[in-house]
């Protein structure tokens, strides 16, 4: 794998964060599809069957690595954002729900790589090798994606991960955390990761924090959310249930009838 394009960006927003990728003449940038907020005049974007890491790539393993996409709940093509003007141009991404956009630069990273939960990858540098991995511990497979399917990246630039809500970075020195299931966001691959129960019986029903906890191990840094998309979900479900509960009263129904 050839290194990976040298992109310059900003990231812009505070609750709800963007970032703003500027790319020279001839350089390109790979994003999730729909991910793209706007474009300057001069860039063009292509959908294509991988990431373009590997040039040489048969159809077979096209095929394998769309099928391993399919598996993760995105799209079966990404989207390759290329400028072909003569001056510098910038292309906008935005993430599906609030929250903050992460930037990580690879080459720092050991083994040039990052583990990521499966809908956190929003965008990265053309030359970034985008696949998928399997968490094979009994108690990540129990709790299905949050933990067992994981997306990995891999690579020597810049790559951006989206995270809900407020974004903590720790550093664990030969340490052990046990964090919500859905709140880890990314962690470096030396990092063990795996998925256990949260406790006994009357702590799992009645707790309130799930029934299994993930338990990160090891020597590396870990980044975690606040605001994972299910919580967000469970937070707005009930004024969704509620919306109507005034009208459908007695009083409510006269006036709307009268």
């Amino acid at each position: 794998m050839g290194r990976s394009h040298e992109i310059d960006y900003q990231i812009k927003g505070e609750s709800i964060q963007i970032v703003e990728v500027e790319l020279d003449p001839g350089e390109t940038v790979i994003a999730e599809a729909g991910a793209m907020l706007f474009m300057e005049d001069g860039v063009q974007f292509q959908a294509k069957m991988g990431d373009g890491s590997n040039p040489n790539q048969g159809l077979f393993d096209k095929l394998l690595s769309v099928g391993s996409r399919v598996l993760t709940g995105e799209s079966l093509f990404m989207t390759h954002f290329t400028n072909h003007g003569n001056r510098r141009a910038k292309v906008g991404f935005s993430a599906p729900y609030p929250g903050t956009v992460i930037p990580i630069d690879l080459s720092q990273s050991p083994g040039n790589e990052l583990i990521v939960q499966k809908d956190g990858f929003l965008c990265a540098a053309f030359g970034t090798k985008v696949s998928i991995t399997f968490n094979r511990r009994l108690g990540s497979g129990l709790v299905g994606g949050e933990g067992f399917i994981l997306q990995k990246l891999h690579g020597d630039g810049k790559a951006f991960v989206h995270a809900g809500g407020t974004v903590i970075e720790r550093t664990l020195n030969n340490e052990t955390l046990r964090v919500d299931t859905g709140c880890v966001v990314a962690f470096e691959s030396q990092i063990d990761f795996d998925v256990q129960s949260a406790g006994g019986l009357r702590s799992m029903i009645f707790g309130g924090e799930g029934i299994f906890l993930a338990t990160l191990r090891g020597t590396g840094k870990i980044w975690l959310q606040s605001m994972p998309i299910r919580k967000l979900v469970q937070a707005l479900a009930p004024y969704g249930r509620n919306s109507g509960k005034e009208a459908s009263s007695l009083l409510g129904g006269l006036l709307e009838r009268s």
